[in-house]
């Protein structure tokens, strides 16, 4: 299994962005049993890209 181009651009666009406010990409890992791309970042920022193209935080605290 092989990431979507969706999700490969969206996984760009979140390195980007995590990029500006200069935060470290510790992992980029796409998982090939569930499609998923995960990405941390910083000590805590957890993301994960499904294979449309859309991203959420893993364990978002809520406000």
């Amino acid at each position: 299994m092989l990431p979507t181009i969706e999700q490969a651009l969206a996984c760009v666009r979140v390195c980007q962005m995590l990029s500006n406010p200069y935060k470290d990409i510790r992992l980029f890992r796409f998982d090939d049993r569930t499609g998923q791309v995960y990405i941390l970042a910083g000590d805590e920022l957890q993301i994960i890209v499904l294979s449309n193209g859309i991203w959420d935080f893993v364990n978002e605290p809520e406000l």
